[in-house]
């Protein structure tokens, strides 16, 4: 602290915010090198550590990535723009089309990692579908990967009992997804409450999802309503903050 009570930045930050500002000037694009540690030492007179701190911030806020043998890069991934109430209009999901379409229009998207099984309904789960609790709920966990990249964890609970037999209950659900078959059991949902909070992830999150060191996480839970307000699945969402933007569009 100066005189007067100003803080002084730490000079790793102030190494961080002047490589911030030569990426958002176009100075280094995507996948672009970025200087490394000699580099920063020799440019801002300063000790190893401090260079390999700034060159830390970068990583831990998404910006940069390294590569094992060399160096420090710009990030060439784009985050996905959610747009959370176009992607769950019946249009969307009735004609087809899944709810991921309308996010990822013509980006590749995979579904590599996919459990569908029965096991009793943890209490949450069971008060929100209005189950008794250990009632058993079907369960479909599965990883999102985009452009190749691990971006999202998801884990629907249906009641067992209102899906069994269904394509629901295996692992491809057919076209339009949960939503479209729901529909064709009588049971189509008409209303979405979503909550959103965000907190760091677990182990099992940082590997599944491959997360950079100091990466949180956000946490997205969907119920889906039918007519009668009946609650027909929660689905519990891991999303890589550093992969997505959430874009809410509506009319006043």
């Amino acid at each position: 602290m100066t005189g007067g009570g100003v803080v002084t930045e730490p000079k790793y930050q102030r190494i961080a915010a002047a490589l911030k500002a030569a990426i958002a000037e176009g100075e280094y694009g995507p996948g672009d090198r970025l200087p490394g540690e000699n580099d920063l030492m020799a440019a801002h007179g300063v000790a190893r550590m401090t260079a390999r701190q700034a060159l830390g911030v970068l990583q831990s806020e998404g910006i940069a990535e390294a590569r094992k043998g060399a160096g420090v890069f710009v990030r060439t991934f784009h985050p996905l723009r959610r747009r959370g109430i176009q992607r769950l209009t019946r249009e969307a999901w009735g004609s087809g089309r899944s709810v991921w379409s309308v996010d990822a229009t013509d980006r590749d998207v995979v579904v590599d990692q996919i459990r569908v099984g029965e096991e009793p309904a943890a209490e949450h789960i069971a008060r929100v579908l209005g189950l008794v609790a250990d009632e058993p709920v079907c369960v479909r966990d599965r990883r999102f990967v985009l452009d190749g990249k691990p971006v999202l964890l998801s884990t629907s609970y249906l009641p067992a009992g209102l899906v069994a037999g269904s394509p629901i209950t295996r692992p491809d659900t057919g076209p339009g997804g949960i939503y479209a078959r729901l529909a064709e059991l009588g049971h189509e949902p008409v209303h979405f409450r979503e909550e959103v909070r965000s907190r760091m992830p677990t182990s099992d999150e940082t590997a599944r999802l491959a997360l950079p060191s100091g990466t949180p996480v956000l946490l997205v839970c969907r119920t889906a309503f039918t007519r009668d307000g009946s609650a027909v699945e929660v689905n519990e969402m891991v999303l890589d903050a550093n992969s997505y933007i959430l874009e809410y569009d509506f009319d006043a």
